[in-house]
């Protein structure tokens, strides 16, 4: 069934009145999707908190969100772009584009910059905010409302494409409402969850759900390991928080599955836990520093763990070194198991791309690997991963 769905990333455009009418007619397969997530570098940041309200019993259904919404609300932002003029939706189009020149006629919309929608989440008070890279985007210009109607100019502070991540900086001398981060990590199946944001354009929406699963990929990117949720999450939604019952941000939403542009109740979350770990580096240099191996690998399969004599299928195969890189002058070579990777067991091949992103570049990575049945460690002086990732 889900390989029927496709994915495709959706800019979204135009007023919230007009989005929704856009919508309606253009509902012929839109999608709202983004890139993914997963730990690249960095470490942990301690952010103000917003007040929250108490959370519920260990495992009972709240008898209401209300307190949670009025916590965190305001520290919720819709993010309004002006970019280049539209035209690079999904096939080439543009919705709001498409719609105009369906129902009003071949060149009704004249080649202006657009407008997208999306919504961020304030996690310093200093005004610093996440949201999704693909609502920022090539933006010429940045715009936050808060949920007080207050509007700012915002610039990007740092992003990066491989998680689809991107803080900005309210550009105001004042203090501002912040969300308490969370632990994603301590996220559990069947929780409750709560999604803000601003679907189709109508801001400081709620809605509610749970945890449907957690590391899910779904071919976002290299790094993926999204939270999934079957909170209503719609086109609009994409840079708001996944709260927990405590008030807690546990994620940002990202993207969903969907056949018709709507919910169906399958969307995704990128970990908060990531971004915390991304956050200083975007602070610092505007971009992620990511550790580079320099191999190409591949899962083991059931018929390879027989050949290859072993028991489980833990380990990610080298199919490919490149010539000269980090791995190539330690000696791996093609073939090789790797089973560890900094002292962290590689159970699927997965794991190790965002095992080694999470490294610094330049620093030495001890790496375990099976070789014609035999187990040896190797020193590896890590590079720098491109921004277009090589392997």
């Amino acid at each position: 069934m889900l390989k029927r769905m496709r994915t495709w990333l959706v800019a979204i455009g135009g007023t919230a009145l007009f989005l929704v009418l856009a919508y309606v007619f253009y509902a012929g397969g839109m999608q709202l999707t983004a890139s993914s997530a997963s730990p690249p570098g960095g470490s942990s940041v301690a952010l103000p908190a917003a007040s929250a309200a108490p959370p519920p019993p260990a495992g009972a259904h709240p008898e209401s969100f209300a307190g949670i919404a009025e916590a965190v609300k305001p520290a919720v932002v819709n993010v309004a772009t002006v970019g280049p003029a539209a035209g690079a939706g999904p096939r080439g189009l543009d919705p709001y584009r498409e719609f105009l020149e369906r129902y009003f006629g071949e060149g009704a919309v004249p080649a202006e910059p657009r407008q997208s929608l999306g919504s961020g989440v304030i996690v310093d008070q200093e005004g610093f905010v996440v949201t999704n890279n693909h609502v920022i985007e090539n933006a010429r210009m940045i715009m936050v409302r808060l949920g007080d109607e207050e509007e700012y100019e915002a610039r990007v502070v740092g992003r990066d494409r491989a998680t689809d991540l991107a803080l900005l900086k309210i550009d105001a001398r004042r203090t501002f409402p912040a969300a308490r981060l969370g632990d994603s990590d301590a996220l559990r199946v069947g929780e409750w969850v709560l999604a803000i944001g601003s679907p189709f354009g109508l801001e400081q929406t709620v809605t509610a759900g749970i945890v449907s699963a957690k590391g899910r990929v779904i071919g976002a990117g290299p790094y993926d390991d999204f939270i999934q949720t079957d909170a209503a999450v719609n086109p609009g939604n994409s840079g708001g928080p996944l709260l927990t019952t405590r008030g807690e941000v546990v994620g940002i939403n990202s993207a969903i599955f969907s056949q018709s542009g709507g919910s169906i109740g399958i969307g995704f979350a990128i970990p908060i836990n990531l971004a915390k770990e991304l956050i200083p580096q975007f602070k610092a240099r505007g971009r992620v520093s990511r550790g580079w191996l320099g191999v190409a690998i591949a899962p083991l399969t059931p018929d390879l763990v027989k050949r290859l004599g072993r028991a489980t299928r833990d380990g990610a195969l080298v199919t490919e070194v490149v010539a000269g890189g980090p791995a190539a002058r330690a000696g791996v070579r093609a073939g090789d198991l790797i089973v560890a990777f900094r002292g962290a067991s590689v159970r699927r091949a997965g794991e190790l791309p965002r095992l080694v992103a999470k490294a610094p570049a330049e620093s030495t990575a001890e790496v375990t690997l099976v070789r014609e049945g035999r187990e040896q460690t190797v020193r590896i002086t890590l590079g720098e991963l491109p921004e277009r990732p090589r392997r």
